[in-house]
């Protein structure tokens, strides 16, 4: 860059010395810088705004990067501690100082942060988190496992809030450490000797606050695919409410606190009562009122005619009985009365056409010696023996003369006496 002039003569256009600017600031390159993010703008474009701040001196910029830096880089938040990788350039429109940042690595706390970032998605993507496999907890348990330090608070904290809300409750103890190289080895040990015993129905494994490097064990990945296998569902207990492990995730219950997982663990005996008792009349309530209501209605039935008099509905049966009778006996003999005589006009028309009534009328019938009848002259001859039948009797008599020709007239006029020859 030229060296400054105080002569007003050799004037210089704004313009040209912003981009003078820019270009001697723009040498410098891409550089790699340790700060701490004091303020994080996340934005729904690509672009996004941070503000850095120096680590030992009251020093800040703000910087932009692409929304994939911030998400390749893990979990930033606000107050981690970073290196980034910056490129210092001016805006050639303001003249204004800024800095593009082209990568985050995060430091100190912010590094483990990530790590641990990393190994929850690729366990969250294997289905470990998954909340349809979480096995829900006994209502009360016959014994409860519990990993804690020896003598610790958490431990206290545990067995002293479970006891006063359950005082039968039976505990299960296995120290282990809970910090530290050996910890997760001596954590899954006592895991797997708790979730083979036939008496302990739930585990809990617990540990009071710390810092995040003291709380790795219960991020460890072996301990957190234990969990994942064991039969007996598992409660997490881990330090306090901002404190999140993995083992949080994968447990079948998170509680917040040791205190928290003593109370969750075992129903309340006298909330257990008291609901008990409430139950209890409720249910009296509902047998007095269906009591109530049946005998409603018993009494409602009993109030009834038929039932106050069953003998009236057995009397208003026999009247029509006795009704339908009288109707029955009157058609029979109306029907009788009918039949009979149909059956005298039959007898009289059946009594009209025989030979009897013929007899009866003064006529007589001819029979020859064989006994057949003999209607006409020329069934018979002279001195034929014939037989008469008349209606009181029968003569023999003797053909004396055969005439043939029209009907004879009798020569006697009585019917009574008159005979056909």
């Amino acid at each position: 860059m030229a060296s400054s002039s105080t002569a007003p003569e050799q004037t210089r256009s704004l313009a040209w010395v912003v981009r003078a600017v820019k270009d001697w600031v723009e040498r410098c390159g891409k550089v790699w810088v340790e700060a701490q993010v004091i303020e994080l703008n996340r934005r729904s474009g690509p672009t996004q705004f941070l503000t850095l701040r120096d680590v030992e001196e009251e020093i800040s910029v703000t910087a932009t990067c692409h929304r994939r830096v911030l998400d390749a880089a893990g979990p930033v938040e606000s107050g981690m501690t970073v290196t980034a990788l910056l490129r210092p350039t001016v805006w050639s429109r303001t003249g204004r100082l800024s800095f593009e940042c082209s990568e985050i690595r995060p430091s100190g706390e912010g590094r483990l942060l990530a790590q641990l970032e990393r190994r929850r998605r690729l366990l969250e993507a294997e289905g470990l988190f998954d909340s349809r496999l979480h096995k829900p907890l006994p209502l009360l348990p016959r014994g409860i496992g519990l990993i804690t330090g020896a003598r610790s608070d958490a431990e206290r904290d545990v067995i002293r809030n479970a006891t006063l809300r359950w005082p039968a409750v039976r505990f299960v103890v296995r120290n282990t450490l809970v910090q530290g190289a050996r910890a997760v080895e001596q954590i899954i040990g006592a895991l797997a000797e708790l979730d083979a015993d036939p008496g302990v129905d739930v585990i809990v494994i617990a540990r009071g606050g710390g810092s995040l490097e003291d709380l790795l064990p219960f991020s460890d990945e072996t301990l957190v695919r234990a969990v994942h296998a064991a039969r007996t569902p598992v409660v997490s207990a881990i330090g306090h409410e901002a404190d999140s492990p993995i083992l949080d995730l994968v447990a079948d219950l998170r509680a917040s606190t040791p205190t928290d997982a003593g109370k969750r663990i075992v129903p309340d005996v006298a909330e257990e009562l008291a609901g008990l008792r409430d139950v209890t009349a409720r249910i009296r309530q509902s047998v007095a009122a269906r009591i109530a209501t049946e005998q409603s209605w018993l009494d409602s039935v009993r109030s009834r005619p038929v039932m106050m008099d069953p003998a009236a509905t057995l009397d208003i049966a026999s009247e029509r009985l006795g009704a339908t009778l009288a109707r029955l006996r009157l058609a029979t003999d109306r029907a009788l009365e009918t039949e009979s005589r149909e059956i005298d006009h039959q007898l009289r028309s059946v009594r009209a056409m025989s030979p009897k009534a013929t007899l009866d009328r003064g006529y007589a019938v001819l029979a020859d010696a064989d006994g057949a009848s003999v209607g006409s002259v020329s069934a018979t001859r002279e001195n034929a023996r014939l037989d008469v039948y008349l209606s009181d009797g029968a003569l023999g008599v003797t053909v004396d003369a055969v005439r043939p020709g029209g009907p004879a007239t009798p020569t006697t006029p009585s019917p009574q006496k008159g005979t056909k020859s």
